[in-house]
């Protein structure tokens, strides 16, 4: 796997706004050299191999082909694949558990930005929100029948938002799948 990467693109094809098709996309990162381009959804998942490239390398292939591409600017956050395994191998006991009960999230960061340090811009209400700072990544849990009481998208307002993007666990776990198989 080694070479392996995981783009996390924010805010595209969201609510009609920075419409990007994944074949298109696919297409583009192609054009720009990354081979083996994989989407997952239509919401900016992409796996993609890059061989001797940094996370930070393929994040600015995405970007540039983003902005030229589709005229998009938007939140990249680039990931190895065995990080995104970590992740998710490393996830606090039991997160993810009860998806009738909680929702869970991973806000994955932008390299420098330290987790414990990213979780303080996040929100937190008794009873209802949890936080556990991980590797690059922030896990969230909200507890799904108060989830509209939740402070969790107080992270929006934080200038620290502009280093990460966030992925439900599904979408998390789903990613990991594409990358073991």
């Amino acid at each position: 796997m080694s070479g392996t990467h995981v783009v996390l693109i924010r805010g595209i094809n969201v609510g009609g706004s920075n419409k990007v098709p994944m074949a298109a996309l696919r297409a583009a990162l192609t054009d720009a050299g990354l081979g083996d381009v994989r989407t997952y959804i239509q919401s900016g998942n992409v796996v993609v191999d890059a061989p001797g490239r940094t996370p930070e390398d393929v994040g600015d292939v995405v970007v540039g082909a983003l902005a030229s591409g589709f005229g998009v600017e938007t939140v990249v956050v680039t990931v190895t694949g065995e990080a995104l395994l970590a992740a998710v191998d490393d996830a606090p006991a039991g997160f993810g558990a009860e998806p009738d009960t909680y929702h869970y999230d991973c806000a994955f960061l932008r390299p420098g930005l330290d987790a414990a340090t990213a979780a303080g811009a996040f929100g937190v209400r008794e009873g209802v929100d949890r936080l556990w700072a991980g590797e690059g990544v922030v896990y969230v849990r909200r507890l799904s029948a108060q989830r509209t009481r939740s402070r969790m998208s107080k992270v929006v307002s934080s200038p620290l938002y502009r280093d990460m993007t966030i992925r439900n666990w599904r979408t998390t776990t789903t990613l990991a799948g594409m990358l073991a198989g």
